[in-house]
């Protein structure tokens, strides 16, 4: 709670020096143009017109998380892919502008602002990262402008009914730690978990869900060890881990220490825990380099759909996705999830579009809150979006999934965890 408070401050000052920017891009939005109809009359028109839409997104594509930053290749080859073979969105051409934060929050701030006043992008698309996210959302929701389906799980884009502009889009961390509890409760019914998380809004909230998941079970978090992102390594918190012999570990990490807590684990003969990671550590880039004799067994939860899972090998959209790739975004690796990821959401993006009753910045707004049941093809059977105007969290299904030989396996069914254990609230 006092990490969030502090984000949020943080957040709050910068937004303060923000302030008499904010409030003249505003006003030159506000004048850029309106909607020619009823009662899109007077709305924002900023960055879209009848033959383009303009985006941003803000990824770290160096620093302590770049491993992330492939994600906005999955999202620029699903964009050229529409432009170039469907005429685009609704006969709109998208423009898509990434910018990097390296991880900074500060740096997350100058790019966000370069891409609504220089650029007069139509909405900032997919910043990443709980801290960078929640340092912008303030200024963004001042301007008016959307920020949909962000990259981080944190509950409080859902919870928040303050920044109606700001949505997410994959299960948020306490939905999915929820995931875990109930895999345990069969599992391991008296498990003995070591937890490594990183000390921050995603740990926090990964781990928090998690207690609550198995509160009144004989399931007992024995051992906690938090990182900081700027750490060189974690390998002194595994040791300190290793000491609890604990029979399961919660992996809270991000790619680059989610490697090393695998390796780690890997490396101490002496210490053989269920190993489950969370879903953004999940992908082989980060498995990889570990060595997949190394990490067979290990435990996640996921909702879309595989690209190294030959049961998706017949599948059009995984074959349109394939294609797509290698043809307009050459350098990356079709096998990776995390492009994946980014075909998925802005095949979502596409969605929401569609469904926007006036073309504007409201239009999409609206549109992103008033999801039902909305289905993408990259998402696993059963996986839907739905949101409300109270309810920003677009996906809330999973399926639990084992690392076998040299892929995940998909094991038991898809678990809608609304319905199972009720809404998140906080």
């Amino acid at each position: 709670m006092r990490q969030k408070t502090a984000i949020r401050a943080a957040a709050a000052g910068i937004a303060a020096l923000l302030t008499a920017t904010a409030c003249s891009s505003q006003r030159g939005e506000e004048d850029a143009g309106t909607a020619a109809d009823g009662a899109c009359k007077g709305q924002q028109t900023t960055g879209i017109t009848d033959k383009s839409i303009k985006l941003g997104g803000v990824y770290p594509l160096s620093g302590p998380a770049s491993a992330y930053g492939t994600i906005s290749k999955g999202v620029s080859a699903y964009f050229k892919y529409i432009n170039a073979e469907k005429g685009g969105i609704d006969g709109r051409k998208v423009e898509f502008i990434v910018r990097d934060d390296g991880y900074q929050p500060p740096k997350a701030v100058e790019e966000t602002r370069r891409l609504v006043e220089k650029e007069k992008v139509f909405a900032v698309f997919q910043t990443l990262g709980t801290p960078s996210t929640a340092t912008v959302w303030d200024y963004l929701n001042r301007q008016k402008v959307p920020q949909p389906f962000v990259a981080t799980g944190a509950s409080m884009w859902g919870t928040d009914t303050k920044h109606p502009w700001t949505t997410g889009w994959q299960p948020n961390y306490v939905a999915e730690s929820r995931m875990y509890g109930d895999y345990l409760k069969d599992e391991k019914p008296k498990a003995k978990v070591a937890v490594l998380y990183q000390n921050d809004d995603f740990g926090k909230d990964l781990l928090g869900g998690f207690k609550q998941a198995v509160k009144g079970s004989k399931i007992k978090v024995v051992a906690e060890e938090s990182y900081e992102v700027t750490d060189p390594s974690v390998s002194a918190q595994m040791a300190n881990l290793a000491r609890s012999r604990a029979d399961v570990l919660l992996n809270i990490t991000t790619p680059k220490f989610g490697s090393q807590a695998l390796a780690a684990d890997a490396k101490n003969a002496k210490w053989n825990p269920l190993h489950i990671v969370n879903s953004v550590s999940s992908s082989t880039s980060v498995l990889q380099p570990v060595g997949f004799k190394n990490v067979q067994g290990v435990v996640s939860a996921t909702y879309f759909k595989d690209p190294a899972d030959p049961q998706w090998a017949d599948d059009a959209e995984m074959k349109a996705y394939r294609k797509a790739l290698k043809k307009y975004e050459p350098e990356a690796e079709p096998s990776i999830q995390l492009n994946a990821y980014g075909w998925a959401v802005a095949s979502s993006l596409h969605k929401a579009i569609d469904a926007m009753e006036c073309p504007t910045r409201e239009g999409l707004r609206d549109a992103v809150r008033n999801l039902k049941d909305v289905k993408v093809d990259m998402l696993l059977p059963g996986v839907t979006l739905a949101t409300g105007p109270d309810d920003g969290f677009p996906i809330e299904t999973m399926q639990m999934m084992r690392f076998k030989g040299e892929r995940w396996r998909l094991f038991g069914e898809p678990l809608d965890t609304r319905k199972e254990f009720g809404p998140v609230t906080d």
